[in-house]
């Protein structure tokens, strides 16, 4: 459904080019869940907003292409991209009120998205908004339908976003944080969701998230981002139980497990390297336990490790 090869970000700046991703590859299938986690700042929301066409100035895809169901949309004009928005991909936002227009109904908006993309009149556009509402769990969808976002809670809003990212019929939806805002019991109910729509409707759903537990509850595949790459890529079972790659471990040794008995959590040391101090060879070399000389010079692409794939000199043929 979606298959993204050496995508490369970059932003122009005085003092040089900034590079945001550098050669991120990854595919969905139709009815997948692909969680793509990291710390803030590994590149995970650019990822997103490259594929979709809204990356902000000075901000630009610099090389590799992005394509949706065979057919490449990352050199597509801005109109097109435009109509391809909402008509065969679908966004979730991180922060529900960003996506909402606090002037109309959200029935209105949810009618307007519908007929923009649909060959429906407003009646039927009507109906098919209604049925969404009731889809995504709106109770009395009949009488919210009339409602503005401010007369939503949290949770409410998400799934009113949802509906809308859904309005079109998408082939692929990008989910962003869409439950990092909620109660974890929301949250649950979110999740939920999400794994039916993409098992019932046979999308392909890319679910950017920092949180591990969602990505246990929904993906199917991980791919785990540092410093504008991916440095792991591979199915929940083996990402969570067996990670490869020496930054993943950390991630997984940082969460809570109410079984252990263990005083400390684990702790990576340091901090995400800044866009303009990357530094060379591994971008992970000066926050690694396991490094050695080829670390520090050359920098590895996703080798075979396993089932999985990580980007470490570690899984290197001798």
């Amino acid at each position: 459904m979606l298959d993204v090869r050496d995508l490369r970000v970059e932003f122009p700046m005085r003092r040089g080019t900034l590079t945001a991703l550098d050669g991120v590859s990854f595919s969905i299938a139709p009815g997948e869940v692909l969680g793509v986690v990291g710390e803030s700042g590994a590149g995970k929301s650019i990822t997103g907003l490259a594929i979709i066409g809204l990356l902000e100035p000075p901000g630009r895809i610099a090389g590799g292409e992005v394509r949706l169901e065979g057919e490449r949309i990352d050199n597509l004009p801005a109109d097109e991209l435009r109509k391809l928005r909402g008509r065969r991909i679908g966004v979730i936002f991180q922060d529900p009120l960003t996506s909402l227009n606090p002037l109309y109904t959200i029935g209105r908006q949810i009618e307007e998205t519908i007929v923009t993309h649909l060959p429906m009149g407003e009646t039927q556009a009507r109906e098919r908004a209604l049925a969404l509402l009731r889809e995504v769990g709106i109770p009395g969808a009949e009488a919210r339908y009339e409602h503005y976002p401010h007369q939503f809670s949290g949770g409410m809003r998400q799934r009113v976003v949802i509906a809308l990212a859904l309005a079109a019929e998408p082939r692929l939806l990008i989910a962003d944080e869409p439950t990092t805002a909620l109660d974890v019991s929301i949250q649950a109910q979110i999740i939920a969701l999400l794994k039916r729509l993409a098992a019932e409707r046979g999308a392909a759903v890319m679910l950017i998230t920092h949180d591990m537990g969602v990505i246990a509850e929904t993906a199917h595949r991980v791919a785990v981002m540092y410093a504008g790459r991916i440095v792991e890529l591979g199915s929940v079972r083996e990402v969570i139980h067996a990670p490869r790659h020496p930054y993943t471990v950390g991630l997984m040794g940082s969460i809570p497990r109410i079984a252990a008995r263990k005083g400390r959590l684990v702790q990576i040391d340091g901090a995400m390297p800044r866009l303009n101090a990357i530094p060379r060879g591994c971008a992970f070399n000066p926050r690694c336990p396991r490094r050695f000389a080829r670390c520090l010079v050359e920098r590895p692409d996703l080798l075979p490790a396993g089932t999985s794939f990580a980007a470490c000199w570690l899984h290197a043929a001798a």
